[in-house]
């Protein structure tokens, strides 16, 4: 009522005044919900969200894979090393013959390459 003070006639019964306020408040308040519940679609429990994950994880692989090969080696063996395998960094350098923070700056590097090509196809 402060913010529509402005509106209230002196001549005017104050209950009448509140009551439409009131009134287009709720409105508002309606309109508001009606929004942003239709925005939100409920998830039926018979709906195959899932039904194709495994063709997509294939092909996710498939595709990682072809991505990784257009990299050198000093980028491709640390990604597939410490972030598909799940070796550390200290394994990883150890394992391809880099320092460690050799191992790092083409983790860094590969990932930007690779994030470079996702973007060049799309």
């Amino acid at each position: 009522m402060h913010s529509q003070r402005h509106t209230y006639r002196p001549d005017q019964p104050l209950t009448a005044w509140v009551y439409a306020i009131a009134r287009y408040k709720m409105i508002d308040l309606l309109r508001v919900k009606a929004l942003r519940d239709a925005l939100h679609v409920p998830i039926r429990e018979d709906m195959a969200l899932y039904a194709d994950c495994a063709m997509a994880v294939s092909d996710a692989r498939r595709d990682l894979a072809a991505l990784l090969a257009t990299l050198p080696d000093r980028h491709r063996l640390p990604i597939v090393h410490v972030k598909i395998e799940g070796l550390s960094v200290a394994e990883t350098a150890r394992l391809i013959g880099m320092s460690e923070s050799a191992v790092k700056i083409g983790i860094h590097r590969g990932v930007k390459a690779l994030a470079q090509k996702v973007k060049d196809l799309c």
